[in-house]
């Protein structure tokens, strides 16, 4: 993403807002730490997974709060059966290492029988409870789902600057924490969300181009090679921008697959409408980098694999308020209001009180009285879906499984 995504990260852990416009800023000059690298492991050796068409749901654990999103809900939803993998969101990076997000709701709370995946309630004496019990309970309904643990977001990748000046000791914490006793079954490998290797996300981070390949490759050797090892990176394909700042092309050999977060390219932020998440470029629109085309075009050229390379989809809209024009390009007076966050909604919502009535760069939007809203729908995926096959991607993630109706309208249209 390309802009704050409060959404991306639990409300209680939201730091102030005010240092985001001073960061707001382009690319720090980034030199690198004084530490010694480790030695790197060689590429891993076995197929590349992405040979498979990919469906990857982010699941957020602050979900089971105000929303009211369960574990259980990705079954009775019908998406565990479109699903190849869940992203568990998110694990935070404390003082250089791996660590728990949510205590409570990773592993603590108890589910009632009417929450619990199958049916059956937690009771005091169990060793596991929380989050990881009900995808335990998950994937023994479904035995091929593989699950993923995600590491940072927005609010939490301070922490990444730490750990890349002991790439090994951060990996070695990291495998610790996925693979512990009480739920090594649940995990099958680990996804890094750090906003921004040598650049700036909400805070700036300055550990050189080489940091995020450095990382990697220690995760990749500590996590060998039956574990996955992905990550989430940034869709900025100007010339000199985010996606300039790292070697993502030199670490690509140690990832199973990215996730290039193709959304989030336009927002409230803006001065005008514009879509969130265009597939390609329009006449009008304000760059003509930001949208999902220019971005695979631009990892690709850099020699990363298509199949190793996921199209990323938004379940949920970007809005504005004060807006009088239709077309993208209308001025604002301020966001348009959300149920969680201004300028944010999700798909399940906007169907309902905003309905799409235009189509733009391979995506949606809507006016409804004097707010406009961009978003997905499963129409634009299906044009979307199109796209990926063209050009041979591994398959798509998405942000995230509670913005879908209680039915998978939009997983369902992912194919």
């Amino acid at each position: 993403m390309l802009r704050p995504h409060s959404s991306r990260v639990p409300v209680r852990t939201l730091v102030a807002a005010t240092c985001c416009a001073a960061l707001g800023a382009g690319l720090l000059a980034g030199a690198g730490t004084a530490t010694a690298t480790p030695a790197k492991p060689g590429p891993a050796s076995h197929a590349p997974r992405a040979t498979d068409s990919k469906v990857v749901g982010y699941f957020i654990d602050w979900g089971i709060y105000d929303r009211k999103y369960y574990v259980k809900n990705i079954e009775t939803s019908g998406s565990a059966k479109k699903l190849t993998h869940i992203n568990y969101a998110f694990g935070n990076v404390v003082d250089g290492k791996c660590a728990l997000g949510d205590a409570w709701a990773d592993t603590d709370k108890p589910f009632t029988a009417e929450e619990s995946v199958d049916g059956v309630a937690d009771t005091a004496d169990q060793s596991l409870s929380g989050n990881f019990n009900q995808l335990r309970k998950l994937k023994k309904l479904h035995p091929q789902l593989k699950i993923v643990w995600s590491f940072g977001g927005w609010t939490w990748s301070g922490g990444f600057g730490e750990a890349a000046k002991d790439p090994k000791a951060f990996a070695d914490s990291c495998y610790d924490l996925v693979e512990n006793s009480r739920w090594k079954d649940v995990f099958d490998g680990i996804d890094i969300d750090w906003e921004y290797p040598n650049t700036c996300g909400l805070t700036c981070d300055t550990s050189g181009r080489e940091a995020f390949e450095d990382v990697m490759a220690a995760l990749r050797k500590r996590f060998g090679k039956k574990e996955l090892v992905t990550a989430a990176i940034t869709a900025d394909a100007k010339p000199g921008g985010k996606i300039d700042a790292a070697d993502y092309a030199g670490a690509a050999k140690y990832v199973d697959w990215y996730n290039p977060m193709t959304y989030d390219y336009f927002g409230s932020w803006d001065a005008t409408t514009a879509p969130h998440s265009p597939l390609y470029a329009y006449p009008g629109i304000a760059d003509k980098h930001f949208n999902s085309a220019a971005t695979i075009k631009k990892l690709k050229s850099l020699g990363i694999p298509s199949s190793k390379l996921l199209l990323g989809i938004g379940f949920y809209g970007r809005g504005w308020t004060g807006v009088t024009r239709s077309a993208p390009g209308g001025t604002a007076t301020g966001p348009a209001a959300g149920t969680y966050e201004a300028g944010y909604e999700d798909y399940k919502v906007l169907k309902k009180i905003c309905p799409a009535n235009g189509i733009v760069g391979g995506t949606a939007y809507a006016k409804c009285g004097d707010d406009w809203w961009s978003y997905d729908t499963p129409a634009t995926i299906k044009g979307k879906m199109a796209y990926k096959n063209a050009q041979n991607l591994g398959g798509t993630f998405f942000w995230e499984l509670s913005g879908d109706t209680a039915n998978g309208e939009l997983i369902k249209a992912i194919k």
